[in-house]
């Protein structure tokens, strides 16, 4: 078992190393996404029409109570 583990590693070692998806797309990848991240939120912060401001203060009045 030892022998054939050993002889695995060194016929991997001595393989030329080929690039994978993430070797070549990653960094692509990478700023694709942070790219519509900030395209998205960008959109949501500037356009969206949301009132930012954490206090309640002036904003929530009492209803009427029923009885």
């Amino acid at each position: 078992l030892a022998r054939g583990v050993q002889h695995t590693a060194v016929r991997k070692a001595h393989r030329k190393y080929e690039p994978n998806f993430h070797d070549k797309y990653g960094n692509l990848v990478l700023l694709g996404g942070a790219t519509v991240f900030t395209a998205v939120w960008g959109y949501v912060f500037t356009q969206a029409g949301i009132e930012w401001g954490l206090s309640p203060v002036g904003r929530i009045t009492p209803k009427e109570w029923r009885e």
